[in-house]
Formats: structure tokens, C-alpha cells, sequence
């Protein structure tokens, strides 16, 4: 099963399954020298655990990391980091009804029909338990960046589900409410709107907003690596993930090239200007629910 590797110059390898001893990572291409430890990957890691509120999983993770190689006296050697991070609140007999039994709009059909064998316990490799590895892995790019004196920003916030919009974000609030929505009241709304969902025994998806802020210029290529084209395949391999708007996206298609002109954008001809980029992505409704559902 090829393509567990992303990146170019950084690059970063996922391995592991939501119901193995544990999940990881190793990055190749992290320079020597940039002072490094694992609270620093604990740290974001504790922003993503599960089980932090009524709206997440209730799968209790503590998401403890460990740098395995790498890392010599508080500094990256330049040599392949690898990390692991455990997994202890599996349930695995949970899934043992599931064993002959394909779930709707999950990856375990496929996995069968491609490769002849299948993980059924909790999704496999195709868990979203594999984004805690991204996770991990951005912030060693985190600190690379810091390293390198670059003050770049990336901000990602619930903007939308179902109607409930964030059309004013404030995002010095994000981190105040559980849903990360740019907007204390429109949060609320949208936490008892997933409650309510989930009482049903149903999900509901909603629309993301990612801004970068001070990004260097002059990332990106030509034609097939243009840095666009690498951020689309960045969001669309997370497996919930169903629609990637660069800039006006969709609507620009509505405009005249008059007005699209004038819109600011940090990305021309697939490479950086050094002007502030947003992205938009759309994220499915999780596809495990409670409700009963017909099986292929």
C-alpha cells in the first residue's frame, strides 16, 4: 500500500492504524540544529485529542508522543525524525459485528476489493485517528519555520454548518470554544446544532476557512507543482475532506475579469506572492453513526 508520503524538500511519512499499538510518523528533510522536544509536539497534539467535549469522538486518547530518532541533546541531528504516538483507548471487540459487514461511505469495501484484506477495527488506515501524524508533523514545521525567522501564520476556523454562518471572524476567539468557530455566539449555535445531530444518532459536515499569513514568496512551480495544486492534495487526502476553494473559488467563475482583477491573492502562476492566502474546505458528515443504515 504505496502513498503514505508527503512533501518535497520536507517530507513526511505516515504509519500506524486506529487500532494498532500505536501510530507515527518520520520526517524526512528537517534541517540539523533547530531545538526541538516532545512537548513541542505534545502541544499541538493536546489542541487536537479526542474526547475534549460532547462534540468529539468519545474515544479517550492521550495522544503521548515519543521522538524515537533524530534528536540528540535538544536539537534535530538532520537525520529522519520519527515519532511515535500510542494508542491506549482502543475497543476493537466494538467492531467484531462489523467483520463480514461493509459500512456505508467508509473505506473498508474498497480496501477489500483493492488489496484482499481489510482492518475492520475502527477504519484501519483509513481512520481519521492518521491526522494526529499531520499534526505532529507540522509542528516540526512549526519550529523549522521559527528556526528559519520566518512569522509566517496559519489559522483554520469553522466558518459554516448547515446555515449557521461566520460572516465577521474574530479569530483571537477560535480557541475559546469547542467547534473553533471565529464567532463566540454563532459557536454556540453550532455546538447545540451538533448536539442536537448527535442525539438523533446522526452527523452533520461543515466548511472550513484556513488563512496564511506571511507566507515567503516564491514557493511553489510551474504547471504540476504549482504550491495550489500541493495544498489540494494536502486537504483532499484527509479522508473527510470532499471540496478544496482557493480564493473566491467557485465564485470567481461569476465574475467579470474586471472585478476578479482586483481581488487580492497570495498565490500567481502556482507560486507565493507574499500576500495572505485563504482556502476553503468542505468536510463531510462523519460517516459513523448511530443510526441504521442499509450495508452494501
Amino acid at each position: 500500500m504505496p502513498g503514505n508520503t508527503f512533501g518535497h524538500t520536507f517530507r513526511l511519512t505516515s504509519w500506524g492504524e486506529s487500532h494498532g499499538k500505536a501510530i507515527g510518523g518520520v520526517i524526512d528533510g528537517c534541517p540539523s540544529g533547530i531545538a526541538l522536544c516532545e512537548a513541542d509536539l505534545q502541544h499541538e497534539l493536546d489542541r487536537r485529542r479526542p474526547g475534549q467535549s460532547a462534540v468529539t469522538t468519545a474515544r479517550q486518547e492521550k495522544d503521548r508522543v515519543e521522538i524515537l530518532s533524530g534528536l540528540f541533546e535538544g536539537k534535530t541531528t538532520g537525520t529522519p525524525l520519527s515519532f511515535l504516538i500510542w494508542n491506549e483507548d482502543q475497543h476493537s471487540e466494538d467492531y467484531e459485528k462489523l467483520k463480514n459487514i461493509y459500512r456505508p461511505q467508509h473505506a473498508d469495501e474498497v480496501y477489500d476489493l483493492k488489496y484482499g484484506f481489510r482492518d475492520y477495527r475502527g477504519g484501519g488506515r483509513a481512520s481519521a485517528r492518521e491526522t494526529a501524524i499531520r499534526v505532529a508533523g507540522g509542528a516540526v514545521a512549526k519550529k523549522m519555520f521559527q528556526a528559519m525567522g520566518l512569522n509566517t501564520r496559519i489559522t483554520a476556523h469553522t466558518q459554516k454548518i448547515q446555515e449557521l454562518e461566520v460572516k465577521n471572524p474574530q479569530l483571537d476567539v477560535i480557541e475559546q470554544n469547542s467547534v473553533r468557530a471565529a464567532d463566540l455566539k454563532i459557536a454556540q449555535q453550532m455546538e447545540q446544532r451538533i448536539l442536537q445531530l448527535k442525539e438523533k444518532g446522526d452527523s452533520v459536515g461543515a466548511t472550513v476557512e484556513v488563512v496564511i499569513e506571511n507566507c515567503p514568496v516564491g514557493l511553489g512551480e510551474p504547471v504540476f507543482d504549482k504550491i495550489k495544486a500541493d495544498f489540494a492534495k494536502a486537504f483532499m487526502s484527509i479522508n473527510a475532506v470532499l471540496g478544496v476553494e482557493y480564493g473566491a473559488g467557485f465564485e470567481s467563475a461569476q465574475l467579470l475579469g474586471s472585478q476578479n482583477n482586483t481581488r487580492e491573492n497570495g498565490i500567481y502562476g502556482g507560486i507565493t506572492n507574499g500576500k495572505p492566502i485563504q482556502f476553503r474546505i468542505a468536510i463531510k458528515p462523519t460517516s459513523s453513526i448511530q443510526l441504521d443504515q442499509l450495508s452494501e
